[in-house]
């Protein structure tokens, strides 16, 4: 395939070409100093584009049916003729790097409606299993005229809490359970979640479901209120992904606190507190990766990282010493 410049790529992706979506998507998780430059370029030329979609976060446990639950999800979406990418961050081997990057064949109905577009991402072993490059593929979807584009995370760890600062809507997905389980529950993915939704509620579980609902929803109203909360929410809602039940619901109420955000002037807000909030991390990640691109800066931390290890010297002076060693801003 001949190479594709960046003014042709993002030409491309204006027009909607999933092709050119996805190896715009490859260039951005590249970690070559060449391929970065590019993927700079390339972001530059679509930001100025114009175009947003509805962000939503989805996660949950292991087994909880995310995959399915998205497919059925995407697929009612597509039906209504909207545009749906899906951004399925798998887990990655702390050891070799290497990822599953199985969504896409649990979602094989979804993977070939062509209103749909799917792109599992290895996490790469960030914090949280989130990929770094998310928030990247976030922009160049939304340039490329979709209009929601779904986020899964892996569920575990501080993923939820990054996903949460790259999403308008944060989504928690939960199976039918009992009260031990809902003990369970971290506070900090409940005050996160502007929507639970209690999956499997059908057959046996059903009535399972109908009571992990009720408990939730008093959970939720127990636990906070924030000021871009409209009236009756957050709240819980029984869905099926396997029967299609209670996703109409739940998209009715994903727009209609998006717009009460929007009317209320919430939503511009939080869209520049997370620009804000990247902006920062890009900075911070910035200077590490200079750091330990210096090959004397990479041995003096290593050697004082070895003596921290030891107990020979305090982390807060240890990290003093290295900070020391950089240029002072003038």
């Amino acid at each position: 395939m001949a190479p594709m410049t960046v003014a042709q790529m993002g030409a491309k992706i204006a027009t909607g070409d999933r092709r050119a979506l996805a190896r715009a998507i490859t260039l951005i998780e590249s970690s070559r100093p060449d391929h970065r430059t590019q993927a700079l370029d390339l972001l530059a030329d679509v930001t100025g584009a114009g175009r947003q979609a509805l962000r939503i976060g989805l996660s949950g446990t292991p087994g909880v049916g995310k995959s399915t639950f998205i497919e059925s999800f995407g697929l009612m979406l597509t039906g209504q003729g909207l545009r749906v990418a899906v951004l399925a961050v798998d887990p990655s081997s702390a050891r070799s790097g290497g990822s599953i990057l199985g969504d896409k064949t649990r979602m094989e109905r979804l993977s070939r409606d062509p209103l749909a577009f799917i792109r599992p991402s290895p996490s790469q072993t960030h914090l949280g299993g989130v990929a770094r490059r998310t928030r990247e593929a976030v922009s160049l979807c939304e340039a490329a005229g979709f209009d929601v584009i779904l986020i899964e995370t892996v569920g575990v760890g501080q993923s939820e809490t990054l996903v949460a600062e790259m999403v308008d809507l944060f989504v928690l997905l939960m199976a039918p359970a009992g009260g031990d389980e809902l003990q369970g529950v971290k506070r900090g993915i409940m005050e996160m979640a502007d929507l639970i939704l209690v999956n499997k509620a059908d057959g046996d579980l059903r009535a399972a479901a109908m009571r992990t609902v009720a408990d939730y929803a008093g959970a939720l109203h127990l636990l906070r209120k924030r000021p871009y909360d409209p009236p009756k929410f957050p709240k819980a809602l029984p869905v099926s992904a396997i029967e299609q039940a209670g996703m109409e619901a739940a998209w009715a109420d994903m727009q209609a606190l998006a717009q009460w955000r929007r009317d209320q002037g919430h939503f511009v807000r939080r869209r520049a507190e997370q620009a804000r909030h990247w902006f920062e991390t890009e900075v911070r990640e910035g200077l590490l990766a200079q750091l330990t691109a210096d090959p004397d800066l990479r041995a003096k931390m290593a050697d004082l990282g070895a003596q921290v290890a030891e107990g020979r010297a305090a982390p807060t002076a240890a990290a003093a010493e290295v900070l020391s060693v950089l240029p002072k801003l003038s």
